[in-house]
């Protein structure tokens, strides 16, 4: 996953994960840098814009519908200090700037459009599997993300104290 591991192909089966997973490998793993950065918010929106024309910043803050021009400048300029967006500045009154994708934002495109397809075509699998009609969840416990259904008996909570319990 780190740079011993750099030489792997490009398919995940070319490359068996030790067991247990080094934590430190993890977090140093570039597809793990790279996911993180794709996966927040406004960043795939972006670059799926950005790659359809270049945009004057006013133009992208309308072009999104809910995002703060603060987050806008924040995602622009974290694409830019990771090479896949550059800005360029007009010499007009007031200054404009212009934002597009470089070589390599525009790389980024096309196994972009694969995961996007791939999600397209299993969502409702994926969507089902949420509502409980595909896997499985073990009985008393909650799905991740929702919070645990409210106890049986009044005093008898997960974070109740019992009072027939003797106290400690």
């Amino acid at each position: 996953m780190a740079t011993r591991n750099t030489g792997v192909r490009t398919t995940l089966d070319s490359h068996r994960l030790p067991i247990p997973v080094p934590i430190d490998e993890y977090e140093c793993c570039p597809v793990t840098d790279v996911l993180r950065r794709v996966s927040d918010k406004w960043t795939l929106l972006l670059i799926t814009l950005l790659g359809q024309q270049p945009y004057r910043f006013n133009e992208l803050h309308r072009a999104v519908e809910g995002i703060s021009q603060r987050m806008l400048t924040r995602t622009l300029r974290v694409l830019e200090s990771d090479g896949l967006v550059e800005r360029e500045v007009f010499p007009t009154s007031p200054p404009s700037v212009e934002y597009r994708l470089t070589a390599l934002g525009a790389s980024l495109l096309e196994p972009l459009s694969a995961l996007a397809s791939w999600a397209v075509d299993h969502h409702a699998e994926i969507a089902a599997s949420r509502t409980g009609t595909g896997y499985p969840r073990r009985a008393g416990r909650p799905r991740a993300g929702f919070p645990p259904s409210p106890p049986d008996r009044p005093g008898h909570g997960p974070f109740e104290h019992r009072t027939d319990e003797p106290s400690n």
